[in-house]
């Protein structure tokens, strides 16, 4: 006959959660879904806005000199050579990316550019969607400009 403790060992642990945990739970769904600090925008939300020839921005949000935006950059749409004054981090939504002559990025692909660093021209054969969070662009980051 098992003891006690070899019962325990081999019974098979209770999948069913505690009444008190299932009403904790609930209540902290419903304490989350209060909350309304959260940021959320609809993918048809927002307005593109035109940034260089054949390239749109969507701003997403703005905090503290960080700008989390999107880039739509059509067929054949070009971005100069530029310097970042904050680190940017892009993620390719659709599309592929060519950076420069030697790094294509496709569809879920992640880019750093650090501050300060020369970018080299960016292009895309296909379009392209992109994330990105950075320094807000401006003309003056662009290579050649005045």
């Amino acid at each position: 006959m098992n003891s006690p403790d070899q019962q325990r060992l081999v019974e098979p642990p209770c999948d069913t959660p505690s009444p008190a945990r299932s009403i904790r739970q609930r209540l902290l769904e419903r304490v989350a879904d209060a909350d309304l600090s959260h940021l959320t925008i609809a993918a048809e939300a927002g307005e593109w806005q035109p940034l260089l020839d054949g390239v749109a921005i969507k701003v997403l949000r703005e905090h503290a000199g960080v700008l989390s935006y999107l880039l739509r950059l059509e067929p054949g749409a070009t971005l100069p050579p530029h310097r970042h004054p904050l680190d940017e981090e892009c993620v390719v939504l659709d599309g592929r990316l060519q950076v420069g002559t030697t790094v294509e990025i496709g569809p879920g692909g992640y880019h750093l550019a650090h501050a300060g660093a020369l970018h080299p021209t960016i292009r895309t054969a296909t379009g392209a969607t992109l994330f990105l969070r950075g320094a807000e662009p401006h003309a003056s980051h662009l290579i050649g400009s005045s």
